[in-house]
């Protein structure tokens, strides 16, 4: 495959993401940021521009920057705080190749408790046994590469990182793994604020099964399969949603 097509391939894929958080309700207005690192690069990556609702990205709307703040391809702005957090982190965990940032609704109420956390009390919690990381510590907006590298510093070899009082970053492989890994992460969350809700204990599963179970899971492939339905109904449901892609 050329480079171009790599590149392109990658700008549907981000779209993909994008437009299945909105319809999902993971989005915020029009904050929030999805980033994908460049195939064979570690210092570019696609993001969504400035201003627009993630329902009507197309492709050919994503930006191409460096890691700095520098665009390289694209008719649009970026948010200075995309260059702050999703920059900083591709740089510092080349591992994160795709970076979702979120305010979606019931993580972000766990971010929002005095020692909120994600527990070990359904199927969909446990895939992230080990994976997660919590920044207790809410700065303001991310305007600086300090904080930038703060926030960076917090996730450390975690996949998943709730940022107090803001909201959630997941990061993965691959645009197909981290937008999988994006919904369930909110299912989880949204059956422990319900469960909560009771004012019953909930019922944990021991560490042991927690940690088989979320290996069991991480290792499967049902995430590639999950993503190429979100295309097909796309395109039944969203004709035009790839632009001139």
């Amino acid at each position: 495959m050329s480079d171009n097509s790599i590149l392109t391939q990658a700008r549907i894929d981000l779209t993909v993401a994008l437009r299945w958080a909105a319809r999902m309700g993971l989005n915020e207005g029009i904050c929030n940021h999805f980033s994908l690192a460049v195939p064979g690069t570690h210092d570019r990556f696609l993001i969504n521009p400035q201003g627009f609702h993630w329902s009507e990205i197309t492709p050919d709307d994503l930006v191409l920057t460096d890691a700095e703040g520098n665009v390289i391809a694209g008719k649009h702005n970026v948010e200075a705080t995309a260059f702050f957090i999703h920059g900083r982190i591709h740089l510092g965990k080349p591992n994160a190749r795709c970076v979702l940032h979120t305010h979606m609704p019931y993580a972000t109420a766990l971010t929002s408790m005095d020692g909120g956390r994600l527990e070990w009390t359904t199927q969909n919690a446990l895939r992230f046994y080990g994976r997660v990381a919590y920044d207790e510590c809410y700065n303001g907006l991310v305007l600086d590469a300090e904080e930038g590298d703060r926030i960076c510093a917090q996730l450390g070899n975690a996949d998943v990182l709730f940022l107090a009082n803001h909201g959630v970053i997941v990061c993965g492989d691959s645009v197909a793994r981290a937008f999988d890994e994006l919904y369930y992460l909110e299912r989880a969350c949204l059956v422990q604020v319900l469960a909560q809700s009771t004012g019953k204990p909930l019922k944990l599963v021991s560490d042991s099964v927690a940690a088989m179970t979320g290996k069991q899971i991480v290792e499967d492939k049902q995430y590639l399969l999950h993503f190429e339905a979100l295309k097909r109904m796309l395109d039944r449901d969203e004709p035009g949603w790839r632009g001139n892609v």
